[in-house]
């Protein structure tokens, strides 16, 4: 049987990935201004960063339907089956909206949505199991049901060094991000097994934010039972400054020297998450791999 994947923007792969991964990832739209835009079609990275720190806001909302109906279409014209893996539930209504239209003629039967609640590296990795499992003979609704025990298999800690853009999006009061920005606080957040973005800790120091995703990662992986990643994946994220996400992951290669995969991917978070986190955002992110791909 033959499955293809689809995506969205959320999870981090670009168009040129997605093709060469065999992906189909549907844009997922934000505001600045008046203009509606779509990341790595009509706004760079490079543009984006800098209008973001000019002060400019910025809206997100989930795909238009339409978008991603007619990615259905293409998909199941050479595919008997399609996995749909969108950003998580906790952070939009792409999943419940998706999950909805699945089960309507005529993709009913024949389109899975699963609700693995992953985001941007997370996410990918999803969308890369969903692919692998599909090559071993695995159907759509196996797929979607493999990927539903995703949220308690994974754990994602990102650093933010500016306290302003969880403000403007409304994910802090102004008066904790003054105090915050007062005390030279830097939170680090988690995305928990909701798939939502939560406090972790809060420190001080760049040192420090480094340190308390370390910690976040082993007590991940020691919830998995997976102390050493032997079983894991991990991955790096980061807003803009991808110098200091090389860095960081030369500490996690010697910080987990028996990791599953030698690779440890780096790739940029989506911009509509990094609308929340801003400049110089750092994280990673352990991701257990299915037991029905393990060697």
């Amino acid at each position: 049987m033959k499955i293809g994947i689809c995506t969205d923007s959320g999870s981090g792969i670009t168009p040129e990935e997605g093709k060469r991964l065999g992906i189909t990832v549907v844009p997922m739209p934000f505001r600045m201004g008046e203009e509606e835009y779509f990341e790595d079609i009509n706004m760079s990275r490079e543009e984006f960063f800098k209008r973001l720190l000019s002060g400019e806001s910025v809206s997100t909302s989930q795909p238009a339907m339409k978008s991603v109906l007619e990615a259905w279409d293409r998909l199941l014209e050479e595919n008997e089956e399609v996995v749909h893996i969108p950003l998580s539930s906790g952070l939009s209504g792409s999943t419940q909206t998706a999950i909805m239209l699945s089960q309507d003629e005529p993709y009913l039967g024949r389109v899975y949505v699963p609700d693995s609640r992953g985001v941007s590296v997370t996410q990918r990795m999803h969308c890369v199991f969903a692919k692998m499992l599909g090559e071993k003979g695995y159907n759509g609704q196996q797929i979607r049901d493999i990927l539903n025990r995703a949220p308690g298999e994974n754990g994602i800690y990102i650093g933010v060094q500016n306290l302003s853009y969880l403000k403007r999006g409304g994910r802090i009061t102004p008066v904790a991000a003054a105090i915050g920005t007062l005390l030279q606080i830097k939170p680090v957040l988690a995305i928990n097994e909701g798939g939502k973005l939560d406090s972790y800790k809060k420190v001080r120091t760049e040192r420090q934010v480094r340190e308390a995703i370390m910690e976040g990662l082993h007590q991940t992986l020691s919830r998995l039972d997976d102390p050493e990643a032997r079983q894991s994946y991990i991955a790096v994220a980061y807003t803009d400054n991808r110098e200091q996400a090389e860095n960081f992951k030369e500490q996690l290669m010697a910080e987990f020297p028996n990791r599953y995969d030698p690779e440890i991917v780096v790739n940029p978070l989506s911009l509509l998450i990094s609308c929340h986190i801003g400049e110089n955002g750092l994280g990673a992110a352990v991701i257990k791999r299915p037991k029905e791909l393990l060697d």
